[in-house]
């Protein structure tokens, strides 16, 4: 299987666009159901040998215990309760507003009962028009959506890979269903004070200095989420990596691979490798990890951490096996 496949080359914006809407009806499901935790790590999803999971939810708000998956190789979604009742449909077919229907009629099946707070898409052109009344976004080509899994699947196991060598305070790896990305953070010890009139999600996202990095499918705007900082996106497929907040001369630090680069947005920079650039390197997911890397120590240098010391070479912290 090739690392890293081509985009499709039609029918996948319309394709992400409903994708990214029916993720948000599942999301909010998930931050209505889910143990809160720290930077809001509660709230993505992770990823399974099919697709998607919320991971189990429910029993503390009185809910039997209860998954949603995406299944990406049948294309459908599963509602799954641990009493071995399940209720599935097609994504196929299906608009916004029928898919937000029948996530809700199959909840009920399962004896699930959930109230969203804002039944509504987040930071999307369209965030006043409820979920409900969403007929527009209905393209779901499975060849797209394919691609789309593939890719996740990818730079996951590419993540795992990097996340392993920290043994700071460091994210899961992890599907924000809000921008549409996959991300890793590692978490340096400085407590950051946000600014009175900064919002909940940026308050509890960076009230840590963190150095983050992802893959990013790509938008028609900036994001303001736990994963992509604020007025900092790429415009296309890209693999990204931040420092937040920003050090003082972050930028004058070499990136690798020769094509990464620096690229300003709204006051911020953001670290960027093109996807089609990753894909056409010699070993692409070498490139991916060289990228990471060198964003991350560009960041690491600036923000004065201690490099040596938060070092996981393998993901050994033993100092046995460690030893030569």
């Amino acid at each position: 299987m090739e690392v890293f496949p081509a985009a499709p080359a039609a029918g996948w914006q319309d394709t992400k666009a409903t994708l990214h809407r029916f993720a948000q009806v599942v999301g909010k499901i998930r931050l209505a159901s889910g143990v809160r935790r720290n930077h809001w790590w509660h709230v993505p999803f992770h990823l399974t040998g099919r697709g998607l999971t919320t991971r189990p939810m429910g029993l503390i708000d009185g809910n039997p215990i209860f998954t949603i998956d995406f299944d990406f190789a049948a294309h459908r979604l599963v509602v799954a309760a641990l009493d071995g009742r399940t209720v599935s449909f097609p994504l196929q077919g299906r608009s916004v507003a029928s898919f937000y229907h029948e996530v809700l009629r199959a909840l009920a099946a399962l004896d699930v009962r959930v109230e969203m707070d804002a039944p509504h898409p987040f930071d999307l052109p369209d965030a006043d028009r409820p979920f409900a009344q969403d007929t527009e976004h209905a393209a779901y080509d499975p060849a797209a959506a394919t691609w789309y899994w593939r890719v996740l699947s990818q730079v996951n196991l590419v993540l795992e890979e990097y996340a392993a060598g920290f043994s700071g305070k460091t994210s899961p790896v992890h599907h924000f269903w809000h921008t549409f990305d996959i991300a890793c953070s590692r978490f340096g010890d400085r407590v950051i004070g946000q600014p009175p009139d900064a919002d909940p999600v940026t308050r509890e996202a960076y009230s840590r200095e963190v150095i983050s990095s992802g893959f990013w499918f790509g938008d028609e705007s900036p994001a303001v989420s736990a994963s992509v900082p604020p007025s900092a996106s790429p415009s296309g497929p890209a693999f990204y990596s931040y420092t937040a907040p920003e050090p003082e001369g972050l930028t004058g630090e070499p990136l690798l691979p020769a094509e990464a680069r620096w690229t300003e947005r709204g006051g911020g920079h953001l670290a960027v490798l093109p996807y089609d650039d990753a894909r056409a390197a010699d070993d692409p997911r070498c490139a991916v990890l060289e990228f990471y890397e060198s964003a991350y120590r560009a960041g690491a240098r600036c923000a004065k951490w201690d490099i040596a010391r938060l070092a996981c070479p393998g993901g050994i912290t033993d100092p046995w096996l460690r030893t030569p």
